[in-house]
């Protein structure tokens, strides 16, 4: 509950009264429970209370340890709500919050690994990718921050590109992927849709001209139709070959590398509706040297 703001002093009351007002509530029950009653038998002794006509019930309370568990208990909320949050905006007399716990351990982590990561970034990356020591530690934070989008094999998913292969958007050197992480990619490189200038038919036109230029076998009365549109609408960015440009992400349409599928049916919905697949920038979260590490491991997948 360290981090949890409340929006008023009602609620901020609503928790100290419930969680005080509970604690309180089990001690009186505790309490009252172990009460010896008027009239009520030895410990050990029957309790005349007889079910089945001879099943009696023998008055056996719990052994005081138990209870004073149960007293320990309490005792450690109260002391644990006195030095850290959890009643309402009181903060803990030790003022902890996640925000400081996360900065500390950050902290102690860059004291500790800081000088190794600053070591590798003094190294090219050429060089790093060739380091099998290097390439572990690559490898680890590449699962821990990059895995969830390209796989833990980096082969990729539909819209997360493959990390292996030679097809790279930007480009596949050492400092085009070195970018890549420290800044992301997203402006560049987004398909815009156009079934609203193509319509339908228009669509239908040039994902058989894209079909075509990949080399497979089309309706060649459409696809000299979608040429067309092509060249009006796709050139600037896929190029007249369709060889795509890096220098602002756009896919080769040639290849067999296709980051969102390449049936007709896919490539058709990339053209009407259009692609907008963003790549985080890590700059701020990892720094420098370890997307200088993090880079040589990329590099290592497809060199």
């Amino acid at each position: 509950m360290g981090d949890f703001t409340f929006s008023s002093d009602f609620w901020s009351w609503w928790v100290i009264v419930l969680t005080v007002g509970n604690i309180l509530g089990c001690w009186w029950l505790i309490v009252w429970t172990m009460k010896k009653r008027a009239g009520e038998a030895a410990s050990g002794d029957v309790t005349h209370h007889t079910w089945d006509e001879t099943l009696q019930e023998y008055n056996n309370p719990l052994p005081r340890w138990w209870l004073w568990l149960f007293y320990i208990t309490l005792v450690f909320a109260v002391i644990y709500l006195v030095l850290y949050p959890g009643l309402g905006k009181f903060r803990g007399v030790l003022g902890w919050t996640g925000e400081v716990r996360y900065e500390k351990e950050m902290a102690q982590a860059e004291a500790k690994y800081g000088p190794i990561f600053a070591n590798y970034a003094e190294q090219e990356i050429p060089a790093l990718a060739a380091d099998e020591e290097a390439v572990r530690t690559g490898r680890r934070l590449f699962l821990n921050y990059c895995a969830t989008c390209h796989g833990s094999d980096a082969r990729g998913f539909p819209g997360f590109p493959n990390l292996t292969d030679d097809a790279w958007l930007f480009g596949g050197d050492p400092a085009s992927i070195k970018t890549s992480i420290l800044n992301g990619r997203g402006g560049q490189g987004l398909m815009m849709a156009w079934e609203g200038q193509l319509g339908e038919q228009g669509v239908d036109e040039v994902t058989e001209y894209v079909l075509q230029i990949n080399g497979r076998e089309v309706n060649t009365e459409l696809a000299r139709k979608g040429q067309q549109h092509y060249q009006q609408m796709c050139v600037s960015c896929h190029g007249i070959e369709g060889k795509g440009n890096q220098a602002l992400g756009a896919p080769d349409l040639t290849d067999a590398a296709w980051l969102y599928g390449g049936s007709p049916g896919t490539i058709r919905e990339s053209i009407a509706k259009g692609r907008n697949g963003r790549m985080p920038a890590h700059k701020d979260f990892l720094g420098e040297d370890k997307v200088h590490l993090l880079a040589a491991y990329v590099y290592s997948l497809s060199n």
